[in-house]
């Protein structure tokens, strides 16, 4: 007998079986053909033909199978003549009054920029789970980002087999793995207290407003953007985070904790006070683009035209502005802040996140906790900026 090939085995002694996947479906034939090697050989050869014109989308399968019963059913699946493309476009219009705008914006980018070009020619039946490990297999991105970016197709195929347009789902039992997944450092990593001077003293204005009050409040870039002066108590020097302004559109924290009201740190302070001048007679938006004089719409044009000049200009390595907030946390945690404490300033719900993500910061002993930040800070710079003190009631 000769060797086996994959997806061939001898299914009796008179029969061969063959296995592949064509329309989403797991098809298995035999061959009423004895398992001599010959014969093996030649179920391998129809085999890699059948693959062959699947790809092709010319395969018949009543051509190869005609006494087969599946050949009759998956030709009647509404799916079979259905294009990826024009099932997203029809999937996602029934979607758009059931989920958020960003959501839905999400959604469409995914659809348009990722699956229409890779898959949107394909049947609805089609698509196979081996297609898309291919596909999670050559991305670079994040597992994070993979997983965001499947979710209109999660959707889409979770709906078809719901209506009975296709037989096999995909998706069913399986989540993209990769072998390697980003370390917490590659994702962590905060500025040193001389590097954070160095980036205040490349810029001015409203731009180190913006910059010093990143950094000694660890607000998400979303929410710095859409405080507004309504927000801020400076006779109890306190601020209310309540909302977030994501591509352009404000919305409420996407948890309870998010929504939070801070005692602000003495640099903090500063910046609003030292921001006053420039938007407070407005009573909207604290921090504007000083370009424009319009509110900052998301964080790419702070992104391209302020803080990546100002790291160049300050010689310091590029992170992404989210780092502002990285640096908060881990600097407070350094200097002995008790992490429930640092939990409610950065919106978690409790300490555990704060642990499992900034846990390597935290001292195992720390008799002098809370005040030790200042010094620590203090000694990178004499300017104001660098110098902590608690705001007291």
């Amino acid at each position: 007998m000769g060797r086996r090939s994959a997806g061939v085995r001898a299914a009796t002694q008179r029969s061969i079986e063959i296995d592949f996947y064509y329309k989403g479906a797991r098809c298995r034939e035999r061959l009423k053909l004895p398992p001599t090697g010959a014969n093996l050989k030649f179920a391998a050869n129809l085999k890699a033909q059948v693959e062959a014109e699947i790809a092709r989308g010319s395969f018949d399968y009543a051509k190869f199978f005609p006494d087969s019963k599946r050949a009759v059913t998956l030709s009647r699946l509404p799916g079979a003549a259905l294009t990826i493309e024009k099932a997203l476009e029809s999937w996602l219009a029934g979607m758009k009054s059931q989920i958020e705008h960003t959501t839905y914006r999400d959604y469409d980018l995914a659809i348009q920029r990722v699956w229409v070009p890779a898959f949107g020619a394909k049947r609805l039946t089609e698509l196979t789970r081996g297609d898309l490990k291919e596909w999670v297999s050559a991305q670079t991105c994040g597992l994070k980002r993979i997983r965001n970016l499947l979710l209109p197709m999660r959707g889409l195929f979770a709906q078809a087999m719901e209506d009975e347009q296709i037989t096999a789902n995909p998706f069913i039992g399986w989540t993209p793995r990769k072998i390697e997944p980003p370390k917490e450092s590659d994702d962590v990593d905060p500025f040193t207290p001389a590097e954070v001077a160095a980036i205040l003293d490349a810029s001015e204005g409203q731009i180190r407003n913006l910059f010093q009050f990143g950094f000694w409040t660890g607000l998400r870039t979303s929410e710095l953007i859409a405080l507004r002066w309504e927000d801020v108590d400076l006779v109890h020097g306190t601020i209310s985070v309540r909302r977030a302004k994501v591509r352009k559109k404000v919305k409420a924290p996407k948890t309870k904790a998010g929504r939070r009201t801070m005692t602000l740190l003495e640099p903090a302070l500063q910046a609003l006070r030292d921001q006053r001048q420039h938007t407070q007679t407005a009573g909207e938006e604290v921090f504007t683009n000083p370009r424009t004089g319009e509110p900052w719409l998301h964080d790419g044009p702070i992104r391209k035209t302020a803080w990546h000049p100002a790291l160049r200009r300050a010689g310091v390595r590029y992170r992404y502005p989210y780092q502002m907030r990285h640096t908060f946390a881990s600097t407070l945690l350094s200097a002995g802040e008790n992490p429930v404490w640092v939990a409610s300033l950065m919106g978690h719900k409790d300490w555990t996140m704060i642990v499992r993500t900034y846990g390597r910061w935290i001292p195992s002993v720390a008799p002098d906790a809370g005040q030790k930040v200042a010094s620590l800070w203090a000694s990178a710079s004499d300017t104001p900026s660098t110098t902590l003190t608690r705001k007291k009631a």
